[in-house]
């Protein structure tokens, strides 16, 4: 874990690895707290909130009170917000959601949780309010509160603009907050556009308060809650008034911090090859310069006066960082079968055993299709493993396409389709009866998007020239859920991945790095990969030792351009090639289920991020290509 005292923060934070972590060490401090209060004999009110960020947290509980013997039956709990106008039985209602992941698994006694009525009526919202404020009071205040923090700043449901003297209320949400969101009721008219919350004011009372943030998505408002000025149009940044406030936050979420992002600007900093050329691209990326044009001057009056004390004159340093990023290009992602200097892959063997790791049946195509082209085009024995169905990802109405289309087929041909009717049948049926898109489907419906997903991924492998037998569907068993949220990785995920890899023995992995993924399937697959390679090397796998892991992003962000050790460059009509590849899986064009805050469809999306690579390599004075797809190297 890091904390660092030499830092810009106006409340403590602690910095770990990842959000696993962060959630056990929360955890453990809510343990502590009710067990003091146990040892006094005292009832413990703990404020909760709810969401993905606090699914581990709760889950550690589970495990503490089943393993460890750890009660609640001493604990109160209140709960930040509601969503208003939901049933309370609703799947998304925050009591629903409380039940699920906490207080069924418990020996809480439920009247002693406490959650805004979504119900009340709107003459009687007034009176509920008051009197959920009064229900924290009488029960002595809220000892230790737990938060989230949205991406434009709230805290519960308090959105930019909430009065630091609010109290609970109902309130409008954000439109950011609604699309956020709209996933799990289907669709953003779905989608609940008022709340009951906690007020600031409110959550200020708590005695301790410890916020939570995960992945590269909440980094940007980290930075701004804990470095920027205390201002109603950030919530979170209110917290900094608090006189008991910490902050638990992984890697990802830390980055814009200067702590993480400019750390000589805090103090003394430990220098090494890495970080000199991060300072080096921060620079010239704050001038609009490119690297070779940055001068003594430049460095001096930007707090880098040191580097030149370490290395000399402006121009050596400029010369290192500059053909550091000039050797991450290439053309060759698999090597070139000749000597290539400084160049990120190896000459031999050559050619090379390639898997590329598709977490859905899209990954590939999407986010390293140049590559994956070049790669077969090349000569190399490119497979494609792709890890889940992705059938939740895929609507009704395309199935209901499908099902016309199968039925037309056997009609037309006059086959005999007694056999297939009732399959037919019965997934129309349920389809029609459905009461949300996001309800979970029936065994015969997910297999029938699972099917048509991988239709078009056999299309994509076939389209770049792939043959059959190079394909590979995992169809890995955490992700067949039939709901949106997942399992955790289990033995079985990692057997068949460890299977596959000492099958084909590959001497180049490519695999998705991307944690921003909004559902997590992203952050799963690449731990199996990774704990499945953990455990073959441990196992003295010889062709472990020759093969090299590459990671790449999603449709969902970007290496920083200091962590990119190679970029493949496409011309423009290999991004039409790729473009017309994304463009196969109907199935995710047009409408796109889970696409986040982006409204964007997944080939403009690809397109403008290999675009701004491309750019941003030209402005720090490389050349300037069409488009650029990154990849950063793991090291197990």
């Amino acid at each position: 874990m890091m904390n660092l005292s030499q830092s810009l923060e106006k409340n403590v934070c602690h910095v770990v690895p990842n959000e696993q972590e962060g959630s056990l060490l929360i955890a453990k401090k809510i343990k502590e707290f009710m067990l003091n209060k146990q040892n006094q004999k005292q009832k413990m009110v703990l404020g909760l909130a709810t969401g993905s960020s606090v699914k581990y947290v709760y889950q550690h509980l589970v495990d503490m009170h089943k393993h460890e013997g750890l009660s609640f039956k001493n604990v109160v709990t209140f709960n930040l917000d509601e969503y208003y106008g939901i049933d309370t039985h609703h799947v998304n209602s925050y009591r629903s959601f409380m039940n699920e992941h906490l207080f069924k698994h418990i020996d809480i006694d439920l009247n002693n949780t406490h959650i805004p009525n979504g119900q009340i009526s709107e003459e009687n919202i007034a009176i509920e309010t008051a009197l959920y404020e009064q229900k924290i009071i009488d029960a002595g205040g809220i000892d230790l509160q737990i938060l989230g923090i949205g991406t434009n700043g709230h805290i519960g449901f308090n959105e930019p603009g909430a009065s630091l003297h609010s109290k609970t209320r109902l309130v409008h949400l954000a439109n950011s907050t609604r699309i956020s969101n709209a996933n799990h009721f289907g669709t953003l008219l779905q989608m609940p556009r008022l709340a009951i919350t906690m007020g600031i004011r409110t959550i200020l009372q708590a005695k301790t308060i410890l916020m939570m943030a995960w992945g590269d998505s909440k980094a940007a408002i980290i930075q701004k809650a804990l470095e920027g000025d205390m201002t109603e149009k950030i919530p979170a940044s209110l917290l900094q008034n608090h006189p008991n406030c910490e902050y638990f936050i992984d890697l990802q979420a830390a980055q814009e911090l200067a702590r993480i992002k400019t750390p000589w600007l805090t103090g003394a900093c430990q220098w090494d090859k890495q970080l000199v050329k991060k300072a080096v691209i921060n620079l010239a990326q704050k001038l609009q310069k490119p690297i070779l044009s940055l001068t003594s001057n430049d460095y001096i009056e930007h707090s880098l006066g040191e580097l030149l004390l370490m290395h000399g004159e402006a121009y050596k340093i400029n010369l290192e960082v500059y053909y550091s990023l000039r050797d991450t290009i290439t053309g060759w992602p698999g090597g070139k079968n000749a000597p290539l200097p400084n160049h990120p892959e190896r000459e031999k063997p050559f050619p090379k055993k390639v898997i590329i790791f598709s977490p859905h049946p899209d990954d590939d195509i999407i986010s390293m299709g140049g590559t994956f082209m070049r790669l077969h085009e090349q000569g190399h024995d490119v497979h494609i493993a792709y890890q889940t169905s992705g059938n939740i990802a895929v609507t009704d109405e395309f199935v209901t396409r499908f099902l016309d289309f199968t039925v037309g087929f056997d009609e037309l041909f006059e086959l005999n389709a007694s056999a297939s009717a009732k399959i037919y049948s019965d997934a129309r049926n349920f389809i029609k009866t459905k009461q949300s898109p996001f309800d979970k489907d029936t065994e015969a419906v997910r297999q029938i998007k699972g099917l048509i997903r991988r239709c078009e991924a056999r299309a994509t492998c076939r389209y770049v020239g792939l043959p059959d037998h190079n394909i590979h569907f995992q169809n890995l068993p955490f992700y067949e859920s039939g709901t949106i949220a997942k399992k955790p990785m289990g033995e079985e995920d990692i057997k068949i991945t460890m299977d596959l890899l000492d099958q084909v023995q590959p001497h180049q992995i490519f695999c998705a790095g991307d944690l921003a993924d909004p559902h997590g399937t992203h952050k799963v697959c690449i731990e199996i990969i990774f704990e499945a390679m953990r455990r073959l090397k441990a196992a003295n796998k010889t062709w472990v030792k020759d093969c090299w892991v590459w990671m790449y992003k999603g449709a969902w962000q970007e290496w920083n351009i200091e962590e990119i050790e190679m970029v493949v460059p496409m011309s423009p009509e290999q991004v039409k090639k790729k473009r017309f590849g994304i463009f196969i899986h109907q199935s995710q064009k047009d409408i796109v289920p889970f696409q986040g805050n982006d409204s964007r469809e997944f080939w403009q999306r690809a397109e403008d991020r290999n675009a701004n690579t491309a750019n941003v390599y030209a402005g720090l004075g490389l050349t300037q290509y069409a488009a650029l797809e990154a990849f950063k190297r793991w090291i197990y």
